[in-house]
């Protein structure tokens, strides 16, 4: 039986990709200076406005404004009258603590201990999260999703490095596998939009994107004859970022994690420091799922985990190897609660996750990339 399956990602000059790379920064700037800080950053990105909110708490002093304009700068906008400009935009910082009522729960919760009721920190929210792994390809994620940030990330590295000198940095990317038989058997179709220069004609871009950008990133066995190409599809693409569209933090998670392939909890991550499950309990998720896949458990994963606001340990786990496994799923969750301290704490100390790497997270997916602890192999 033969299918298709689609899955998109977009450049760090998407309004969205933004919005989460000016948390993410700001959580870095915070965790950098107070590891235990509590931060829930949310961005929004509007024509030359940029507007931060939510909650910190912390014993350090940051800079927020600052940290935001070198975010931008970071990514290349610097033109009011095509995008956003990092010198002029204005920022609003509209900042408060975190809620005593949630603080209560996450400082100290009690939970079971060979017997003993004993002190922890309990989740940050209520909430269901979601971990997967497939063997489609070397980095254990879907097909997909991992071509399409690929491209994704191609089209950021030739405008930063002049290969195409005329791109701005708004862009995303669809990628359409055909699968056979459950396995991915060619691309059928691409989709590539992206932020240029008003003098550029589209032949000039679709050529430069296909054979700079495509070309150098899909493997050529896996096009043909009957791939279809779809590059600025509506002809131009001039005016973009939060010109071109509004932005906020959170509203690209299924870009963040499978592509859609695998299901997900609904919780952001960007933002957000590790306290909050949303974002470490999915990591973990992802590593243990890709354990069950690297040790040839099986071929294919799905984890869930659930929680209670204040409560340490997760309320639930459930495994899915989908038909796959080589051995029982029973088994795999009894390995997950033997060998996994699955509490907030326990979760922030196995990752080392009080760290400010969570920059390198926001784009091209927060899973699949190396250098991160959640995406390492262990015996298992």
């Amino acid at each position: 039986m033969r299918k298709l399956f689609t899955s998109e990602s977009v450049t760090e000059g998407h309004p969205d990709k933004l919005c989460d790379y000016i948390s993410d920064s700001v959580l870095d700037a915070y965790l950098s200076k107070d590891k235990n800080a509590r931060v829930a950053c949310e961005t929004v990105a509007g024509k030359g406005e940029i507007y931060i909110t939510g909650e910190i708490t912390s014993t350090a002093e940051v800079n927020i404004e600052e940290v935001a304009r070198q975010a931008i700068k970071d990514i290349g906008y610097d033109n009011s009258e095509l995008d956003i400009d990092y010198r002029t935009c204005k920022i609003t910082i509209n900042l408060s603590k975190q809620s005593s009522d949630i603080a209560l729960g996450v400082d100290s919760s009690l939970e079971t201990k060979n017997g003993e009721e004993i002190k922890s920190e309990g989740a940050g929210d209520q909430g269901i999260m979601f971990g997967f792994a497939c063997d489609e390809t070397k980095e254990l994620m879907p097909l997909p999703i991992s071509l399409a940030h690929k491209l994704a990330k191609r089209l950021t590295t030739v405008r930063k490095e002049n290969i195409i000198d005329y791109l701005r940095p708004d862009g995303k990317v669809q990628v359409t596998v055909e699968y056979e038989d459950e396995k991915p058997i060619r691309v059928d179709t691409i989709v590539v939009s992206t932020q240029h220069r008003a003098d550029i004609d589209l032949e000039t871009l679709k050529k430069d994107i296909k054979e700079k950008v495509i070309n150098e990133i899909v493997p050529s066995k896996l096009l043909d004859e009957n791939t279809k190409y779809f590059i600025n599809p509506t002809g131009r693409f001039v005016i973009g970022g939060p010109l071109g569209d509004s932005g906020l933090t959170g509203r690209k998670i299924i870009v963040d994690t499978y592509g859609g392939y695998s299901r997900h909890g609904g919780g952001a991550f960007s933002g957000k420091d590790p306290s909050k499950v949303d974002r470490s309990a999915a990591y973990m998720a992802r590593f243990i799922a890709k354990n069950v896949v690297a040790n040839h458990f099986a071929k294919k994963c799905e984890i869930q985990f659930s929680y209670a606001i204040g409560v340490a340990k997760p309320v639930s786990i459930y495994v899915d190897t989908f038909g796959t496994n080589t051995i029982p799923e029973e088994e795999i969750v009894n390995k997950i609660y033997n060998k996994f301290d699955l509490t907030p704490r326990g979760i922030i100390n196995y990752l080392d996750l009080q760290k400010p790497v969570y920059k390198l997270t926001t784009n091209y997916g927060h899973f699949g990339k190396e250098n991160l602890n959640w995406e390492k192999v262990i015996k298992f």
